[in-house]
C-alpha cells in the first residue's frame, strides 16, 4: 500500500513525523485532501483542524491537530507542513486555555485604541477560540 511521508512542525518543536495514509489540509481556499502520488503543491493554511489517517498498520486511525496560519508543501509522496501554531485535538485543558484567554484579554484592553500593539494579544486570543470551538470534550 502506498504512503505518505508526513511532517508536521510549529516554532518550538516537531509535532509529528511518520507515515500516514493521507491528510486533509486546511488550505486558505479550503480543505485539502492528500494521498499518494499528490501533484506537487504549496499552500497557504487556514485556520481549522487537520485530519490524518494512520495507516492500516498503525491502526488505521483518525488524528485531528487544530492548526492556525503557516504553510504546507507536497512533493514526492512527503508533506511537510509549518505550521504558526498547532496542537492536538486531544491536547487541549479548556480551562487553561480560557485562563490564557483571560490574561491576553487583560493585557490588550490595558493598551491604548491605538496601539499596534494589541494586535498581539488579539491573535492571541483569536487562537485561544480556535482552541475551545475544536477541543474534544
Amino acid at each position: 500500500m502506498a504512503t505518505l511521508t508526513c511532517r508536521i512542525v510549529r516554532p518550538d518543536k516537531l509535532m509529528y513525523e511518520g507515515e500516514i495514509a493521507s491528510i486533509v489540509l486546511i488550505a486558505k481556499t479550503g480543505e485539502l485532501g492528500v494521498y499518494p502520488g499528490h501533484a506537487s503543491e504549496i499552500c497557504a493554511l487556514g485556520d481549522g483542524v487537520m485530519r490524518i489517517t494512520h495507516t492500516q498498520d498503525k491502526g488505521g486511525d483518525l488524528r485531528g491537530i487544530i492548526v492556525s496560519g503557516g504553510y504546507a508543501e507536497i512533493a514526492n509522496d512527503t508533506v511537510v507542513v509549518i505550521a504558526d501554531h498547532a496542537r492536538a485535538v486531544d491536547d487541549i485543558d479548556p480551562e487553561r486555555v480560557k485562563e490564557v484567554y483571560d490574561e491576553a484579554k487583560e493585557q490588550r484592553d490595558a493598551l491604548q485604541e491605538g496601539d499596534h500593539a494589541r494586535v498581539f494579544y488579539q491573535n492571541k486570543m483569536d487562537w485561544c477560540d480556535l482552541l475551545l470551538k475544536n477541543a474534544q470534550q
